[in-house]
């Protein structure tokens, strides 16, 4: 008995001394194995191998802690030939001493292996039993040449039940050691040696894996206390890690731009299928919508406060842009209020001295009788306080030096006046177009280039869309948008063309009166040529004039049409449909008619007769659409019109002069506006009684009036060879 504790010892003492040899030289060991290290030992100590019943092979018994092998660990540790296992049943345990070996319990099963660090470990049948009276079983770990080198970063730590049991067992060890024979002595000094040399190695063993462990804790918890403010915009919010610059988990960004790590947000919105949403905001996502970012280090700037700051500089903006507009327009009231304070002024004046002059007679009687014969027509008026609203004269502006003007146009859309007139650049830009002068300022603006020759018609549709409609003697009628400034479409007649119109019933047609007496109709969404010709009768007269009578809910009028005047008289053409026009020949006289102008809403005309041998003096005569009643099924209603006022002008009129019939601005009755040659004036006449209420001076014949409504105001214009007059209804 006391050899076999001798031998004991002396083998645990060697034991311990080869492990402490392989923990300092494991850098030098690394494709050592384990059974050679093993068969060295045995070597040197020239132990007899134990009995076969006594050798029992235990492992470990896993407790649910995280350090499993991986299955390619698994096969290369069943690879590896099971290393030497050091029985204390056989040669150390009291029970041994005494001839009874304790198998290990049949209930135990398979038990998982764990991978262990290199060193000394104790192992007991069971991490949940007890340990034993007998000495431990040590397993000795060497590193092998196939396995690869722990991660740097992984770290294994000593569990407090491993080192409880190492306690255990250095306690039954000395117990052990120092259970000797009833009669015998103490260990021998020999014997004492190795065993406190094999507890001061383990110690050492199990301090160094305390401080690795502690080296470890320290790191992972200086990682841990980093404040979260800092790596708050650095962690993918998937796994809540940080991502990287390259890698699978580098930074990347769905549309709705939020970020996360590739592979998270790729196995998310796989996982998902079609109906995958982005994890923080809930928007539909795919995995196409992933980007990556190439981004070394991401921050966010708060510029909350700049953007405020830019919101109010603009509100600051937009209420200084509209105090500067109110400003305006109240100095612009000012101003007209003092130009009105001027005039009354100024006729204050007038009356004071005429009054004065006439208060030298000597008949009270008299002087109030000639005071009131003596006043002018518009003074007496005011005197009365019987005055009646009128145009005034507002501005006048030069169109054309050299003169050329033809016709006048009004664009409601862009509240501007369009008058034609030749190039002002003839040498660069040859031909003819119109100048636009808007109303808002009363100023010119630009000239349009259209026709290569005189214009002779302007019309606009009533759909404002600001496509200007013309005419010119060139064979050709074309569109041309104001918007751009450019001609859109043009159409070749053939013919000089002398006149034009709009269907008002439908804005895709148009009319074109030509040189022959002929009218052809367009088809805007047709390019190529005409549709429709309508022939005259009789008379190959040019077409002066084309008006579009629109279809009304009349009992007298009810048809709608076109009125074609030439200079032998004027041709209703019904529209029967898109297609059919029937013809009515108005009772007009034979010669002498150069313009036809309808006022639609009361279904008038106004004819205008140049002086003649029956009438030297220019007419213009207001005439009532009319149409007489179907009596039977083989008689056809027939249009007609008939004479209700006659107004006189002077007595030459060389020129075809544009005429204006409209709706008074008083808002009841008729004016009738028409250009004298002789006296170089527009004249306006009331429809109902046949009176003559103003008559405007021009320094130059007028050849086209405008009468058109703008920012609650209502305007007359004048168009004379070379000046555009304004007048004002107050």
């Amino acid at each position: 008995m006391t050899s076999i504790r001798s031998l004991s010892a002396a083998w645990r003492g060697h034991c311990l001394t080869a492990v402490l040899f392989v923990c300092r030289g494991r850098e030098q060991m690394e494709a050592m194995e384990v059974d050679s290290a093993v068969d060295v030992l045995a070597e040197g100590l020239e132990i007899a191998p134990p009995p076969e019943e006594f050798i029992e092979s235990r492992s470990i018994s896993d407790s649910g802690s995280s350090t499993e092998v991986d299955e390619d660990d698994e096969e290369e540790q069943r690879a590896a030939q099971t290393p030497v296992r050091l029985p204390s049943t056989w040669a150390f345990s009291q029970r041994a001493v005494g001839g009874a070996a304790v198998a290990p319990p049949a209930s135990q099963g398979a038990p998982i292996q764990r991978r262990l660090r290199q060193g000394l470990r104790v192992h007991y049948p069971s991490q949940t039993a007890g340990p034993s009276r007998g000495f431990p079983d040590f397993h000795l770990r060497a590193p092998a040449a196939s396995m690869a080198e722990p991660e740097s970063g992984s770290t294994t730590e000593v569990s407090e039940s491993e080192e409880d049991e190492e306690r255990r067992g250095e306690e039954s060890t000395s117990n052990a050691a120092q259970d000797v024979e009833p009669g015998g002595s103490a260990s021998t000094p020999q014997q004492a040696e190795p065993q406190e040399a094999s507890a001061s190695i383990s110690a050492t063993v199990v301090d160094s894996e305390r401080t690795e462990g502690t080296v470890q804790d320290c790191r992972t918890s200086q990682v841990q206390s980093s404040s979260p403010e800092e790596n708050e915009g650095d962690t993918c919010t998937i796994c809540f890690e940080s991502w990287t610059t390259a890698g699978e988990h580098r930074l990347s960004a769905l549309r709705c731009g939020h970020l996360f790590g590739y592979t998270c947000i790729h196995r998310w919105l796989k996982a998902q299928g079609s109906a995958a949403k982005c994890p923080q905001c809930n928007k539909k996502a795919k995995r196409s919508d992933i980007v990556l970012l190439y981004a070394p280090k991401l921050r966010a700037l708060d510029n909350s406060e700049q953007e405020s700051l830019k919101k109010s500089l603009e509100q600051e903006q937009s209420l200084r842009r509209k105090a500067e507009l109110e400003s305006a327009q109240y100095k612009l009231k000012l101003q007209v209020v003092t130009t009105k304070y001027g005039h009354a002024q100024q006729e204050l004046q007038e009356l004071r001295a005429l009054i004065a002059q006439t208060g030298r007679s000597s008949a009270p009687s008299s002087t109030s009788s000639s005071s009131s014969a003596s006043l002018p027509f518009s003074l007496s008026q005011r005197v009365d306080g019987s005055r009646a609203a009128q145009y005034s004269f507002s501005k006048a502006v030069l169109v054309s030096q050299a003169g050329g003007c033809r016709v006048l146009a009004y664009c409601d859309p862009l509240s501007c006046l369009l008058a034609s007139q030749p190039s002002p650049h003839s040498t660069l830009v040859p031909g003819c177009g119109v100048k636009k002068l808007s109303v808002v300022n009363m100023k010119t603006s630009q000239y349009v280039p259209i026709h290569s020759k005189q214009i002779r018609g302007l019309s606009f549709n009533t759909r404002n869309d600001s496509l200007l409609l013309s005419a010119a003697l060139d064979n050709t009628i074309k569109l041309t948008s104001l918007l751009t400034n450019t001609v859109v479409q043009t159409y070749n007649a053939g013919k000089p063309v002398w006149s034009c119109c709009w269907c008002l019933d439908n804005s895709n047609y148009i009319y074109a009166g030509l040189s022959n007496g002929s009218v052809l109709l367009y088809d805007t969404r047709d390019t190529s040529t005409h549709v429709q010709e309508l022939l005259p009768a009789c008379s190959r007269c040019p077409v002066a004039s084309l008006c579009y009578v629109p279809r009304a809910a009349s009992t007298s009028f009810p048809c709608g049409g076109l009125i074609a005047g030439s200079l032998e008289g004027g041709c209703f053409w019904e529209q029967v449909n898109e297609a059919t026009y029937r013809p009515h020949v108005l009772p007009l006289e034979n010669a002498g008619c150069i313009d036809i102008q309808v006022e639609a809403e009361s279904r008038h005309c106004l004819v205008t007769y140049r002086p003649g041998r029956s009438n030297p003096f220019l007419r213009c005569v207001l005439m009532s659409l009319t149409r007489s009643p179907q009596q039977d099924s083989s008689q056809l209603p027939s249009c007609s019109c008939s004479p209700v006022q006659t107004f006189s002008g002077g007595s030459s009129c060389k020129l075809l002069t544009k005429n204006a019939v409209f709706k008074s601005p008083a808002g009841s009755g008729t004016l009738v506006c028409a250009g004298d040659e002789a006296s170089n004036s527009t004249m306006i006449w009331d429809a109902g009684s046949g009176s003559l209420l103003q008559k405007l001076p021009a320094d130059l014949p007028v050849l086209d009036i405008n009468p058109f409504y703008v920012n609650g105001e209502h305007f007359l214009a004048t168009l004379t060879e070379k000046m555009l007059k304004l007048y004002k209804w107050e």
